[in-house]
């Protein structure tokens, strides 16, 4: 009976149904008896009979119409027409009614909502940053989930991220650029073989413009506070205009943070950092019309940024005091790609015949890649590849240490390679080896009003101080989080033991690190995700395949909530717990426990390790192909508490009442289907 009416006609269809169901249902409680029409009634009270029948027909006029109207929460309760004419008397009946449930069908007190199983509610997701993982959000989730109501948040004014914010000299990627760009739109001219800021700036900023991106994104928008209420299911994100100084405040479903990893810079907090009165900048706030020539330089730091600075401003300064008291290895390359501190330009010829060979250019790109997924062995502890690499290291630093080989011994790390990221630095220990570079391995004491001065009671005045000492590498969020009594600034914060703190406070309100299930949601904080964000990726792959695979996977998270009739999701306790028992298993095997100091274990040896998957980027694309949709707890949108009544609705799809639509698309020509993907495709 489609549609909301029921005709006079589907009463002879339902009594025909009662009769077939009566012969199938077994005996009556008594013995019927014959009416006028011959047809046997099963009950003996005529009057009642009929008064009974008269209500049934009645309610499944109403269920079948779908009546308007929110339920009421209740306690479902059915009942037979059966049980109820056994406490009355029976007489025969003498006519047949129309339209009428068999006495003995259980009546439901739930209402059919008035929605096709294939209609699905809009939802509003706020992003927040427009980065590398931001500008894919706004490729991606528009075309992957329908009815999407997007906006991206982002506090500088356009987008970028941090090859938008990192301007110092130096500044380029440290993987080929042919690899640093998105799986379906890539670009044949780069320049070089390692890219420089402003060129992969320029590409995803391309990549924005192309996809219409900009459209979503809200400019000049710090957010302070996120905050979930039950009572609505939807977030509240306030913050500021950086422009007017206005507050702002939006709405969403779903929040997603993808805020980056090297977002945060912060200034070193030495005593008598405000008393320095010469030029002091972080490198991520770089001044661009800073001069170096001539000028006494300290450089703080030699992680990427002050490996990539110290020989661009090394020529040019009077003398520079490195300050670095972290030994580190210094890579020939990430994937045997070796690198040069001269730029490494791409011929025309080649971009030529990338430009007009796409399959020349699809092969390239896949033997550059294939590199990148295959150097995970050498992350085992004790592992020949993570040895010889040891080997490899030293023959390096050794060859360019030659003008000072004494620097060898003093800058040799005592863990393992990878134990922290890996550091290609091409002119960095030709820089270190010249007579205007001093390396300083004491601590610093304090910040002077001309200068620094270490533990060691050693004062050294400079024009300018250059700190390259990176951000927070807690995960720490730079805005609240607020859900269900859980803050999770508060609930990550580091545990701290100026505080007399020696474990995590409270497990369900402190953890002391970014606890989350596969690194992409919180237990009892819901409908906020996170991309690319703790154990984002694994220490193998590349970025832009990790982030586009993990925004796949939120897409399948927001059409279930969209089409099935969900208010709320977030992961178990338990499979947050389970992930961190495999991670705490897994992590030990490798070197990344070494004692090293990382943005992997947030900065303290021995700390755990929460920066990177515990497997493989091969490993990690595997587990984030298909939600286990068990591990997920859920809060449904009918008031009934049903699971399942908000996305069945009328029993009809959408697409079946609508004569133009092709009921049949899964007929197509033989030989052109693939049945490894035979019925999966989710648009179908």
């Amino acid at each position: 009976m489609p549609g909301n009416k029921v005709e006079e006609n589907d009463g002879e269809a339902l009594f025909a149904m009662a009769k077939r169901s009566a012969s199938i249902d077994g005996p009556e409680p008594s013995q019927p008896s014959t009416g006028a029409d011959g047809i046997s009634n099963g009950v003996s009270d005529p009057s009642h009979t009929a008064q009974r029948l008269k209500q049934l027909a009645s309610a499944v006029t109403q269920t079948t119409a779908g009546a308007a109207g929110e339920a009421q929460e209740h306690t479902q309760t059915h009942t037979t027409a059966q049980e109820h004419a056994q406490t009355h008397p029976t007489a025969q009946a003498t006519a047949r009614p129309a339209n009428v449930l068999h006495e003995r069908y259980p009546v439901s007190d739930l209402t059919l909502p008035d929605h096709h199983i294939d209609d699905v509610r809009s939802l509003k997701v706020v992003v927040i940053g427009a980065g590398l993982s931001g500008i894919l959000a706004g490729i991606l989730l528009p075309v992957k989930v329908p009815k999407l109501e997007l906006t991206i948040l982002e506090k500088n004014d356009d987008v970028g991220g941090t090859w938008l914010e990192n301007i110092y000299p130096g500044v380029r990627c440290d993987i080929p650029s042919h690899v640093y760009q998105s799986t379906f739109t890539p670009y044949t001219q780069w320049s070089q073989q390692f890219a420089e800021g402003h060129e992969i700036r320029d590409y995803w900023q391309a990549q924005a413009r192309k996809y219409d991106v900009y459209k979503y994104v809200k400019f000049g928008r710090r957010v302070n506070d996120t905050h979930w209420s039950d009572a609505t299911g939807q977030w509240t994100i306030t913050g500021v205009d950086r422009t007017t100084g206005a507050p702002f405040t939006e709405t969403a479903d779903f929040v997603l943070s993808a805020i980056g990893r090297f977002n945060d810079w912060r200034l070193p907090s030495y005593p008598g950092l405000s008393d320095y009165k010469g030029h002091l900048r972080h490198t991520s706030n770089w001044d661009p019309s800073f001069d170096p020539t001539g000028k006494r330089i300290a450089i703080i730091g030699n992680g990427a940024s002050g490996i990539q600075v110290l020989p661009n401003v090394q020529p040019l300064a009077a003398h520079i005091d490195h300050y670095a008291r972290s030994k580190t290895w210094i890579a020939g390359s990430w994937a045997g790609d070796e690198r040069t501190f001269a730029p490494q330009w791409i011929s025309e010829d080649q971009r030529r015949q990338f430009r007009d060979d796409p399959e020349v250019y699809l092969h390239f790109r896949k033997e550059l890649e294939d590199k990148y997924w295959r150097r995970f062995k050498s992350t085992f502890r004790g592992s020949k590849d993570n040895e010889d690499m040891r080997a490899r290291f030293i023959q390096i630093m050794r060859e360019r240490l030659a003008r000072k080989p004494e620097l060898l011994h003093r800058l040799i790390p005592d863990f393992s390679p990878n134990c922290r990221r890996l550091t290609p630095g091409p002119g960095y220990l030709e820089a270190l080896a010249q007579d205007n570079v001093t390396l300083i391995q004491d601590p610093i004491r304090r910040f002077t009003a001309t200068g620094i001065e270490t533990v060691t009671g050693d004062h050294r005045a400079v024009d300018a101080i250059l700190c390259a000492t990176g951000g927070a590498v807690d995960f720490v969020l730079p805005f609240r989080v607020r859900a269900r009594g859980v803050d999770l600034v508060e609930a990550w914060r580091p545990i701290s033991r100026e505080r007399g703190e020696t474990g995590p406070v409270d497990d369900a309100t402190h953890y002391g690190w970014p606890y989350t299930y596969l690194g992409l949601a919180v237990p009892n904080v819901p409908n906020f995700l996170f991309i690319h964000g703790p154990h984002g990726a694994g220490p193998s792959g590349t970025v832009p395949h990790s982030v586009e695979i993990q925004l796949t996977y939120y897409a399948k998270l927001l059409r279930k909530v969209s089409s099935q009739g969900i208010k709320a999701m977030w992961p178990s306790r338990r499979a947050a717990d389970d992930f961190v028992a495999y991670a705490d298993a897994f992590f030990p095997t490798t070197v990344l426990t070494d004692n090293c100091s990382s943005w992997a274990n947030g900065g303290k040896p021995g700390g755990r390790i929460h920066g990177i998957w515990p497997g493989s980027a091969g490993h990690v694309t595997l587990v984030r192909k298909e939600p286990r949709w068990e591990d997920w707890e859920y809060e449904y949108l009918h008031p009934s508490g049903n699971r399942l009544i908000g996305w069945f609705g009328n029993g009809w799809t959408r697409k079946e009442k609508d004569e133009t639509e092709d009921m049949t698309a899964y007929l197509k020509l033989e030989g052109t289907v693939d049945l490894r993907e035979l019925h999966e495709q989710w648009w179908e």
